[in-house]
């Protein structure tokens, strides 16, 4: 982590507000730099829109300062928010025309607890047009591009987030999960990133798809970080030794075909951390693909056109589901939704994915923990690095074309449907400089442990350099 006489640009979440509340760093100033570096990297699309008040909401900070006031934990922090989380004070497009002008009324709660403790927002990111889909290749505000490589997609749906976060632009932000809107786009971009525990972080006030597994979740370039925001939003704030540490190796499926460099840098990180004295079991997740592969698509498509209409109503957005629907500009996007439009999944179908199938699948989790007495499974994030913009329906993988979506979420859906935490951060870099990422999923509530593991394994494997300062140029 850069210090105090290094670019400010470079200081991670907690370095840069202890130094703005022991006064080694004014909130303006640092504000000032990372606007210039968002400038810089415009080209990156970033943003959907930027707080125009940043300028005068810093200098109060400092004002308040001044007159020794208090400061909050998150006191000048600029957040990148994925733009379906509401904000008062600027538009929640979720990507998509209709919503482009719409301005809820309060914060989402999540936003709330971050702002009151002291954090200001950035901007509003970019992401795939109402969450649905993992590219962030958005039709609609045009595409995410990675900053390690702007040819290549950012991951998504929280695309924004991820590649402003290693872009230098804000030192963290907030992003959504459904089946790996956040792992995912976290791995591409060489960022970490949490999925909480179902149900941990409050859901109110984000655009949903579906809210059976929907969770918001912070991201950052550190697990240290990662823990400041998930500290402050749900009040668990003491620190948990990670202690001896004993990690599941799943076989079946998490660790087959994967891309070359990724198998590589993987699979050098789990031995480096077996030097380190970390303990690896290997064990069976047959099952646990198996059920899984018969839920998702079931949930989602029957809940993504209720949970949208719900949430515009419960809003007071005058614009209706039905009118989003239609203004919808992404192929892809359009397409899972006139899928849901035309009942494609029925009630019975639901029923069964919901009543039985998820809770069976939470089961064969917590029966694989508890008998091994695992304290998380590891597992490359993704079976591949980016790949280039525009590949939306087929990707080559060793060799062959394979489907985009499935290929990216084929390692992140399973615990995502079982409502599990996961912790996504970076293994390495390819020889093409590509981010590589490992993603831990741990026992539902086990959050701060899953935590306090992750910072154990950051310190050995360490931090990526960061992207090129030319990308987005």
């Amino acid at each position: 982590m850069g210090s105090l006489s290094d670019d400010p640009v470079d200081l991670g979440l907690a370095e840069a507000t202890r130094a703005i509340r022991e006064g080694a760093l004014g909130a303006a100033s640092y504000c000032a730099a990372l606007e210039a570096r968002a400038d810089e990297a415009s080209g990156l699309n970033i943003f959907i829109s930027r707080n125009p008040r940043l300028a005068e909401q810093a200098a109060e900070v400092d004002a308040r300062r001044a007159r020794g006031e208090a400061l909050g934990p998150l006191a000048g922090a600029p957040l990148l928010v994925k733009d379906n989380i509401d904000t008062a004070g600027l538009p929640t497009s979720a990507g998509t025309p209709a919503l482009k002008a719409w301005r809820p009324r309060a914060d989402a709660p999540v936003l709330r607890r971050l702002l009151d403790a002291g954090a200001l927002v950035m901007g509003k990111a970019n992401l795939q047009e109402l969450a649905l889909g993992i590219t962030s290749n958005n039709r609609a505000f045009g595409p995410v591009r990675n900053p390690y490589d702007p040819a290549l997609i950012a991951g998504g749906s929280s695309g924004g987030t991820a590649a402003g976060i290693a872009a230098r632009v804000s030192p963290a932000g907030l992003g959504s999960d459904t089946a790996g809107s956040i792992r995912i786009p976290a791995a591409l971009c060489g960022v970490t990133g949490l999925r909480p525990t179902l149900g941990r972080w409050s859901q109110a006030g984000i655009v949903p798809l579906s809210a059976s597994r929907d969770t918001a979740g912070p991201m950052a370039r550190s697990v240290a970080d990662l823990a400041l925001l998930d500290a402050i939003v749900t009040g668990e704030s003491g620190s948990v030794d990670a202690g001896e540490i004993r990690l599941g190796l799943p076989q079946g499926g998490f660790w087959d075909d994967l891309d070359p460099a990724v198998a590589r840098l993987c699979r050098d990180a789990v031995d480096l951390l077996k030097d380190q004295g970390i303990e690896f079991i290997s064990v069976d997740v047959a099952a646990i693909v198996e059920t899984a592969e018969r839920i998702g698509r079931a949930l989602t498509l029957y809940e993504c056109i209720p949970n949208l209409r719900r949430y515009l109503q419960a809003g007071g957005c005058e614009v209706t589901a039905e009118a989003v629907i239609a203004g919808i500009a992404s192929p892809d996007v359009a397409y899972g939704y006139a899928l849901a439009a035309r009942g494609e999944v029925g009630a019975e179908t639901y029923r069964l994915a919901r009543e039985t199938l998820q809770p069976r699948l939470r089961g064969l989790y917590a029966e694989l923990f508890a008998s091994h007495g695992l304290d998380a499974l590891i597992f490359p994030a993704t079976p591949l690095p980016a790949r280039p913009v525009g590949q939306d329906g087929t990707v080559e993988l060793n060799g062959r074309q394979v489907d985009t979506r499935a290929t990216y979420l084929r390692n992140t859906e399973q615990g995502a449907l079982a409502g599990l935490p996961g912790l996504a951060l970076p293994a390495g870099l390819t020889e093409a400089g590509l981010p590589v990422g490992l993603e831990l999923d741990g026992p539902a509530g086990s959050d701060r442990r899953l935590l306090a593991i992750g910072e154990a394994l950051e310190a050995a494997l360490g931090r990526l350099p960061p992207p090129p300062r030319s990308a987005g140029r």
